[in-house]
């Protein structure tokens, strides 16, 4: 028990490091909560500043990549797998996104964990991740509405898991993964909203002066 609360607590601390705040504030002196959506993350740190908006998702799915490679350092029989190391890892990627989207250092108010989540589910499960990231893509090319990517992404993330891993994870694994899916797609509820009113931004694409 003491395992696992240290992982979680590690882990959402890991996570709950503000990157698109960070980053808004330093260089270009602004609250990005004050800005575009209110989030502080990528896409919302992009409407100021889209070197910014890179740099944070790379630092956001860094966060979850790290919280979750860094979980087997605290899992007793760290190279057993499938074990408790899986456990471990699903755990982690749960700390890393409950940080990211609640941080205690913005009183609870973070971002929507897309990012966090990609780069912590790349490493649980890097096959379901490419699964997932190719629904992101079909969704926005059909629609394109990213927040709708994101969320039928995400949802396709657990599905994805277990059935190209599933006797490689416990089913416990399968089911932080599912929570962390929940969360995320519970984060959207302002852009279901919008999706259902029909007022949800969609992607433009810019056409070139020759095709123009």
């Amino acid at each position: 028990m003491t395992t696992f609360a240290t992982i979680a607590a590690v882990s959402y601390l890991l996570g709950s490091i503000p990157f698109g705040y960070i980053l808004m504030r330093l260089f270009r002196g602004q609250d990005v909560r004050q800005t575009g959506s209110g989030n502080i993350g990528a896409t919302n740190v992009a409407r100021s500043s889209p070197g910014l908006g890179l740099a944070t998702l790379a630092l956001d799915a860094g966060k979850g990549w790290l919280a979750v490679t860094l979980s087997p350092v605290f899992c007793p029989h760290p190279l057993q797998r499938p074990g408790p190391v899986d456990l471990c890892m699903a755990l982690a990627a749960l700390g890393a996104l409950a940080g990211h989207i609640f941080p205690i250092w913005l009183k609870f108010r973070g971002g929507k964990g897309v990012a966090t989540a990609a780069g912590s589910f790349a490493v649980l499960a890097p096959d379901a991740m490419l699964a997932a990231f190719g629904a992101f893509l079909l969704m926005v090319m059909l629609f394109r509405y990213v927040s709708l990517g994101s969320m039928v992404g995400v949802a396709v993330f657990p599905v994805a898991a277990y059935l190209l891993h599933r006797h490689a994870l416990p089913t416990s694994a399968y089911a932080l993964m599912g929570i962390g899916s929940a969360l995320i797609i519970g984060r959207h509820h302002a852009n279901i909203r919008r999706l259902l009113a029909g007022t949800e931004s969609r992607l433009r694409f810019r056409r070139s002066k020759e095709s123009a």
